[in-house]
């Protein structure tokens, strides 16, 4: 092939990237100051990505801008959730035991029925219900944004994702602070209370900040127990989107349907199977965990430079009274489930 056969070849790549770095430079360089602030000052990274993100929602009005900055509220939030598979291995399950893990999938399936049940009472219907429900039973902001990449979209999904975000952050820093208090009176040795922590804490920064403020041994069990919810993100998201799919009767602004199987849910469930069945090498796994949490910092930052302020008001109350409810049921149910195999 002649070199200038082979010349339009590689500039075609470019030509598509190139409009895309802009926006992109913009979204990689508030992930990076947010991780910063939020090593040095000890708050959540995502939520700080999120609020940096809202105050320059300016920028997604220029025109050279936007294209990156959608790239990085859809393609990298995918690429994100898939990358979180490198976390999940079977030690997940064998070291817990099947009642603990009973009570995990109980209560998180419960969560998110409580959350579809209740969600009349609070005016909303079930886009709301089934995203803050699944964020608050599985973890936290990263489940919110695999959830909504499933949801059929319109002008206010993107303002439903932020309040969500903020919300199961700011109730999971509260609980980081409250919940150790709680446990302690309820007379659990280390490894109950790591469960009880593990099993309700939405993010997963803030269990580990509760499980091993409490002790080591608290700690460890409730960081395993926070890696049995996120396994449940695949199963529930891809069931979700075959009865989305099912339930559509117009396509999406795109013109498609969406997937039997969305692709980064199969990336993440492959990614699971292979590490839990020993075929990543540690010199995989560990870089892709940390490009997964980078890939979701971008992302959340790329969705709040999406995001006007005002509309995020426009939630309301109700929204707060619900994210509430379904943590406190989450709390009292898994409670009660430790009470019995106690």
């Amino acid at each position: 092939m002649s070199e200038a056969a082979r010349t339009p070849k590689m500039a075609a790549p470019l030509a598509r990237v190139r409009p895309l770095l802009p926006g992109l430079l913009i979204v990689v360089v508030i992930a990076f100051a947010s991780r910063f602030v939020a090593e040095h000052y000890g708050a959540p990274a995502m939520l700080l990505a999120l609020l940096f993100g809202i105050a320059l929602n300016f920028l997604s009005a220029d025109e050279t801008a936007r294209p990156g900055i959608e790239f990085g509220a859809s393609t990298l939030l995918r690429i994100g959730v898939a990358l979180l598979g490198v976390r999940i291995s079977a030690e997940v399950v064998g070291s817990l035991g099947w009642g603990v893990v009973a009570l995990v999938v109980v209560a998180v399936l419960a969560t998110i029925g409580f959350g579809l049940a209740l969600t009349r009472a609070f005016g909303f219907r079930y886009r709301f219900a089934f995203l803050s429900a699944g964020a608050v039973a599985i973890c936290g902001a990263s489940a919110a944004m695999a959830i909504a990449a499933i949801l059929p979209k319109d002008e206010r999904s993107d303002e439903r994702l932020v309040f969500t975000v903020v919300g199961v952050t700011v109730l999971s820093t509260l609980a980081m602070v409250i919940y150790p208090v709680i446990v302690s009176g309820f007379g659990w040795d280390d490894r109950q209370a790591g469960m009880f922590i593990g099993a309700t804490i939405h993010d997963v920064a803030q269990v580990v900040g509760a499980g091993y403020s409490i002790s080591e041994e608290a700690g460890v069990t409730a960081t395993m127990v926070k890696l049995l919810r996120v396994v449940m993100l695949a199963p529930i998201v891809v069931v979700a989107g075959l009865m989305i799919r099912m339930r559509a009767t117009e396509p999406d602004p795109t013109g498609k349907r969406p997937p039997l199987v969305p692709v980064f849910v199969a990336g993440f469930v492959i990614l699971a199977l292979l590490n839990s069945l020993g075929l990543l090498p540690g010199l995989i796994v560990a870089p892709a965990s940390a490009a997964s949490g980078w890939t979701l910092l971008a992302a959340i930052a790329a969705v709040g430079l999406r995001t006007v302020p005002q509309r995020i008001l426009n939630v309301g109350l109700p929204a707060v009274g619900l994210l509430a409810a379904e943590t406190a049921f989450l709390a009292l149910f898994v409670a009660l489930g430790l009470s019995v195999l106690a």
